[in-house]
C-alpha cells in the first residue's frame, strides 16, 4: 500500500472511531428543561459517516490507490426498532448516492449512543415481483413468536411506461426470528389501491392479525381516502385485507391535513395503547411532517380514546436541513421495562435522532393535552380557560409564584 493510501486510511479509521465512541448527552441542560414531554439529545445517533468503512471503501491499494469511497452513502434514516438479547437495535434505512435504500441493523447497549451497525446489511429475498426500492421497515415482535418487519416496496408503474416518476407502492412483508435469516412473505393485499406506513399490532385481535393500513389512491397523494386505516386477516404468509375502516382521519387546517400514518407498532400500558404516528400539511415551502399522539383502547385497539392536539415533535434547528429538508418522521421507538421510552425519529430524510420520555409522562401527555377545538376562537377559549385555572391555583397557592 502506498503511504498516500495507507495514511488516508488511517485517518479515515481514526475518525470513524471517534464518531462512533463519541458520548451524546441530552439536549437541555436543568436551566433550560424544554416541555418536560421528552428529552432530545444533542447529536444524531446515526448518520451516513456511522456506515462501516468496509461498506463504502475498496482496501485494495491496486485497485483504490487514492483510497476513494467507491459507494457512497446519502442518508440514514427512518428506522424500525426493538430491544434484542438486552441490546437496543434500530434497522436502519440506508440510502446510497445511487437513491437505492437497503436495510441493516446497528445495536447500542443503552439506546443513546455508541451504534455500531452489524458486520453486513440485511439481505432481503426476492418476491416474483422483484422490489426496485424498499424503505421504512416497521419492526413487530409478534405473540405468535415471529418478528415482523413491514416496509415499502416500491416498483416502476408499468402503466405509465413513459412516465419515470410514476410508481407504486405496497407493503412488503418479510420475518425472521433472529435478525439474520429473513423469510420473504408476499406483499400485502388489499382493495384500496396503493399502501404506505402499514404496520402490523403485536396481538392477534378476534384470533386474527390486525394491521394499522394507509390506503392511498396514489404514489404520492392519498386522494380522496386516507388516514390511519385498520384491518384484519387471517393468515400473515397470504396476508389479505378485505375490508379496512379509518381509525383516525385527515383533517383540514391541521398537522395532518394533507396525510397521516402510523409510526411504528403501539405500545401496551395499562390504560390502553400509545400510537405516534406522522402527519402532514402542505406549506409555501413544500410539504411539513410532524409527529403526533394519541391512545386507542386496551379492548379495542381501533378505538381512540385519547388524541391531544397538535404536534408531539417538530423539526427543529439543523433538523430542517436535509435531503428533504423540514420533515421529522418515525417508524420505531422501544419501550423499557423500567418506563424509559426510546423514540427514534429522522430528520429531514437525512440522520436519525432519539428522544427520550416515559410511559407515565406519555400517558399523562395523551389524556391531559386538549384535543384540538379545529378553529381559532375554540383555541383561544382554551388558552383563556388555561390562564383562568392558572389564576386560580396561583391565588390559592400564594409560595408557588
Amino acid at each position: 500500500m502506498s503511504l498516500t493510501a495507507e495514511q488516508r486510511l488511517a485517518d479515515l479509521r481514526a475518525e470513524f472511531e471517534a464518531l462512533v465512541s463519541a458520548p451524546n448527552a441530552p439536549h437541555h441542560s436543568m436551566t433550560a428543561p424544554g416541555n418536560g414531554i421528552y428529552q432530545r439529545w444533542q447529536h444524531p445517533v446515526i448518520t451516513a459517516a456511522h456506515v462501516p468503512l468496509e461498506w463504502r471503501y475498496d482496501f485494495n491499494p491496486q485497485t483504490n490507490p487514492f483510497m476513494m469511497e467507491r459507494l457512497g452513502i446519502n442518508a440514514t434514516f427512518n428506522a424500525g426498532a426493538m430491544k434484542w438479547q438486552g441490546k437496543s437495535i434500530v434497522v436502519v434505512r440506508v440510502e446510497g448516492n445511487d437513491r437505492k435504500s437497503f436495510f441493516a441493523i446497528a445495536e447500542s447497549a443503552n439506546g443513546v449512543d455508541g451504534f455500531r451497525f452489524w458486520p453486513k446489511p440485511v439481505v432481503l429475498p426476492q418476491t416474483e415481483d422483484p422490489d426496485t426500492n424498499v424503505y421504512d421497515m416497521r419492526l413487530t415482535q409478534h405473540e405468535d413468536g415471529w418478528i415482523y418487519g413491514l416496509f415499502c416496496t416500491e416498483r416502476k408503474d408499468r402503466a405509465l411506461p413513459d412516465d419515470l416518476s410514476a410508481a407504486t407502492a405496497q407493503c412488503g412483508i418479510a420475518r425472521t426470528k433472529d435478525l439474520i435469516t429473513w423469510e420473504r412473505l408476499p406483499d400485502l393485499i388489499t382493495h384500496s389501491g396503493q399502501q404506505r406506513n402499514v404496520v402490523l399490532h403485536p396481538e392477534f385481535v378476534d384470533g386474527q392479525y390486525a394491521l394499522y393500513t394507509r390506503p392511498q389512491d396514489g404514489f404520492i397523494s392519498v386522494g380522496a381516502g386516507g388516514g390511519i386505516g385498520w384491518g384484519l386477516c387471517d393468515d400473515m404468509t397470504k396476508a389479505v385485507i378485505q375490508q379496512e375502516v379509518i381509525v383516525d382521519n385527515k383533517a383540514y387546517h391541521t398537522i395532518k391535513e394533507v396525510k397521516n400514518g402510523q409510526g411504528p407498532a403501539p405500545i401496551k400500558t395499562f390504560e390502553g395503547w400509545l400510537h405516534l404516528a406522522h402527519g402532514v400539511r402542505n406549506t409555501a415551502a413544500g410539504l411539513r411532517y410532524v409527529l403526533y399522539m394519541f391512545m386507542t383502547a386496551l379492548d379495542q385497539p381501533w378505538c381512540i380514546i385519547h388524541a391531544p392536539g397538535g404536534h408531539f415533535i417538530a423539526p427543529q434547528g439543523q433538523e430542517r436541513i436535509g435531503d428533504v429538508s423540514n420533515v421529522v418522521f418515525s417508524n420505531g421507538w422501544i419501550a423499557d421495562d423500567d418506563g424509559r421510552v426510546l423514540i427514534y425519529y429522522a430528520s429531514s430524510d437525512t440522520r436519525l435522532h432519539v428522544a427520550t420520555s416515559t410511559v407515565a409522562q406519555l400517558i399523562d401527555y395523551c389524556k391531559n393535552t386538549p384535543a384540538d377545538p379545529l378553529a381559532s376562537a375554540a383555541c383561544v377559549q382554551q388558552r383563556i380557560d388555561l390562564i383562568d385555572r392558572n389564576a386560580a391555583f396561583l391565588a390559592k397557592n400564594p409560595v408557588s409564584q
